[in-house]
């Protein structure tokens, strides 16, 4: 019996060293895209901050948060009447200034320009009468704007996303009356993608933004913009800003989170093996390809990749077999 049992335990030994853990893959022809991934969040491209210029009472208030706003359309005003009593007396002074310089232009000194005046002091006065003129216009002039910008105008159509203060009849201050309209066409997709990514990518590249408000749709878009100058992201990495338009954005509301993949390079039909199986000494790249029971070692031209898959250009043919795993018990044949 101790014969017996000792014979069992050899054989499963022998058989243990003599049967090397290899793992093989084959070669397969498909398209290869490579892809960048990050995570972001929605913005608007156009969005616009509104606040009145001056303090006062707020005397009417036309939005609520929700509505959607025309290009140049009136959304609250403050109480005018100061400005209004302002901008009349300015007008007064207006006039009688104007009649003054009349008076003194052409029935004191004949019409005469100053340029024209026979000593430098009727030149002076001249001059002075004409500098008093044009002030009172100025006057008048800003007056005039101090009652338009009395009136809140967003200069684009969209949404209105907040509203400081919705009622009227209170006194408020630039700083706690504002308005903020969003174009909901120029909403988009911004991550930051990291330095080593960012080089692979262009202007226009196919996008796909998954957001965790949808968790079963897919957003496509386009790359629009990166940023020319990195940032810091809270890991410490150095990114760069990139935005993507998106093609359906009705759905879609400020701040959602999610995910972007972005295709920075499609090879259609090519011959792709997994990343582990393309080896290097000091002739260059190598696989180990099964002929048979054993491997052989052959040479190979690789082309674009990920940490995943490579992409061969030459050396191997489709459902040819290569180890990804193991390579310590490979026996090669010479090729």
């Amino acid at each position: 019996m101790l014969l017996i049992a000792g014979l069992i335990w050899r054989s499963k030994t022998v058989s243990k060293e003599t049967s090397p853990a290899i793992s093989t893959a084959k070669v397969k022809r498909a398209d290869f895209v490579k892809i960048v991934s990050s995570s972001g969040k929605t913005q608007a491209k156009n969005s616009v901050e509104l606040k009145f210029q001056t303090s006062g009472k707020l005397r009417w208030v036309g939005v609520q948060e929700g509505d959607a706003v025309k290009a140049y359309q009136a959304i609250a005003s403050l109480d005018g009447r100061e400005v209004q009593k302002t901008l009349e007396k300015s007008l007064r002074d207006y006039s009688n200034e104007r009649n003054d310089f009349e008076e003194t232009w052409r029935v004191t000194y004949d019409g005469k320009k100053p340029k024209d005046a026979l000593t430098d002091t009727i030149k002076r006065i001249l001059e002075k009468n004409q500098w008093d003129l044009e002030k009172a216009v100025l006057d008048v002039e800003l007056k005039s704007l101090a009652v338009e910008y009395s009136t809140l105008v967003t200069p684009i159509a969209g949404i209105v996303t907040h509203v400081d203060t919705p009622v009227a009849g209170i006194n408020i201050t630039p700083a706690t009356s504002v308005f903020e309209i969003v174009d909901p066409s120029s909403i988009l997709f911004e991550a930051n993608i990291d330095e080593v990514d960012v080089g692979g990518l262009s202007i226009g590249q196919l996008a796909r933004v998954n957001l965790d408000a949808y968790p079963n749709r897919t957003f496509e878009g386009t790359v629009s913009a990166i940023a020319y100058s990195a940032k810091t992201s809270a890991g410490g990495a150095t990114v760069f800003p990139v935005k993507v338009s998106l093609s359906i954005y009705d759905a879609i509301r400020l701040g959602l989170n999610g995910d972007v993949t972005i295709e920075t390079q499609k090879s259609p039909q090519s011959l792709i093996v997994p990343f582990a199986a393309v080896r290097e000494d000091d002739e260059g790249k190598f696989v180990y390809k099964k002929i048979g029971s054993s491997f052989q070692k052959t040479r190979v031209t690789i082309g674009t990749g990920t940490d995943d898959e490579i992409v061969i250009l030459e050396g191997l043919r489709e459902l040819d077999e290569v180890a990804i795993k193991g390579f310590t018990n490979i026996k090669t044949n010479t090729p």
